[in-house]
């Protein structure tokens, strides 16, 4: 085992040498923007979609179980080996050389193909949305403008079509939302997006007891959608989840880019899945800030938007009791539960956004 150790700590110290200059490279938004994101990640989430693409399942999906069959592989292993040795002291130091070697890999390897995406400047300020923030009575405009254009929207959509009736496949919504992104490129080139690769996640029942309704896979650079929630939701998360395909690191700011792409859209189900889930969390946020305002302001809601609230509630408090939890209740208690510890004073970046972005509408 000695000769093996003395590999192992040469290893470690190749791997920590990366890890540290990559963690450095991080501290420096400017450097990530243009070294990274701007050159070294195209380049890679391009090629990653350019494969993954030719499978019609999740890739990232099968790498993950095949992640995790290696790693018990590995322990197996090492337990034979240590066996073997009767369990000297070379081979139990072989153990935590080889996790630690093995952790700074797997750092290494989400840095460089997507978790740098973290350390670039902000998407907003790229987009130049302004963050001041709104007083209570300006969240109450806010909100009544977000439900007259919801409003308007679903009205043309009972027109056209059954709205309870709207169903996708995960290529019909793959195909649709590279549509609206290729739409947002004409005003924006941060919206270009080549080789789409949305997918189905494969175990939609796990995911759903987890709580998420998708997720980027930085293994295979791909979108995964969890197409077992309710539909009227799908266009929006799939718009979300490819902007995290374009090196948006963090949650509202895919929020925000996968409003501005959804709302935008030729489409009607993605502009009203667009507005009905901003308009989620701006209702959200007014519970919070100015509950004497919430409940005439949900009545202006239409109907048929308020059965899609009430399907969504009855969809996680089947499936996920937390995530029910987080959609229907909105309190200063219930926030400093879940670390919000400014409570009623929390503000959610994606709705400072949107406030900024309509606040000339108002």
């Amino acid at each position: 085992m000695a000769p093996q150790n003395g590999r192992l700590k040469k290893q470690l110290l190749i791997s920590g040498a990366l890890a540290a200059l990559i963690y450095f490279l991080g501290l420096n938004s400017w450097l990530v923007e243009r070294l990274y994101s701007d050159q070294f990640y195209k380049v890679v989430s391009n090629v990653q979609r350019l494969l993954s693409s030719i499978f019609p399942f999740s890739l990232g999906d099968v790498l993950y179980v095949l992640l995790i069959l290696f790693v018990l592989f590995r322990i197996i292993i090492y337990y034979r080996k240590l066996k073997a040795s009767g369990f000297s002291r070379q081979s139990l130091l072989a153990a935590p050389l080889g996790l630690l070697n093995f952790g700074l890999v797997l750092y290494i390897a989400f840095k460089l193909l997507w978790g740098l995406n973290y350390s670039r400047p902000s998407i907003a300020a790229q987009l130049k949305i302004g963050n001041e923030k709104y007083t209570p009575a300006q969240l109450g405009s806010l909100a009544k403008y977000l439900i007259k254009q919801i409003n308007a929207v679903q009205l043309e959509r009972l027109k056209q079509q059954n709205p309870a009736s709207q169903t996708y496949t995960a290529s019909e919504l793959e195909a649709q939302a590279a549509a609206a992104y290729q739409e947002m490129q004409a005003k924006h080139p941060f919206f270009s997006y080549r080789h789409p690769a949305l997918k189905k996640v494969l175990n939609t029942w796990l995911i759903t007891k987890i709580g998420l309704e998708g997720y980027y896979n930085p293994l295979s650079g791909e979108a995964n959608v969890n197409m077992r929630i309710p539909a009227h939701g799908l266009p929006f998360v799939a718009c979300h989840e490819i902007a995290h395909q374009l090196g948006v690191g963090r949650e509202d700011e895919a929020n925000l880019v996968g409003y501005l792409v959804a709302a935008n859209s030729r489409d009607l189900n993605f502009r009203y899945s667009a507005l009905y889930s901003v308009l989620r969390n701006v209702l959200f946020e007014l519970r919070v800030k100015s509950p004497e305002a919430y409940e005439p302001l949900a009545a202006l809601i239409n109907a048929e938007t308020k059965i899609d609230f009430q399907r969504d509630r009855a969809f996680w408090l089947k499936h996920n009791s937390d995530m029910y939890a987080y959609m229907d209740v909105a309190l200063d208690s219930f926030l400093k539960l879940n670390n919000q510890q400014k409570g009623i004073d929390s503000y959610q970046d994606i709705v400072i956004w949107v406030y900024n972005l309509h606040k000339k509408a108002l």
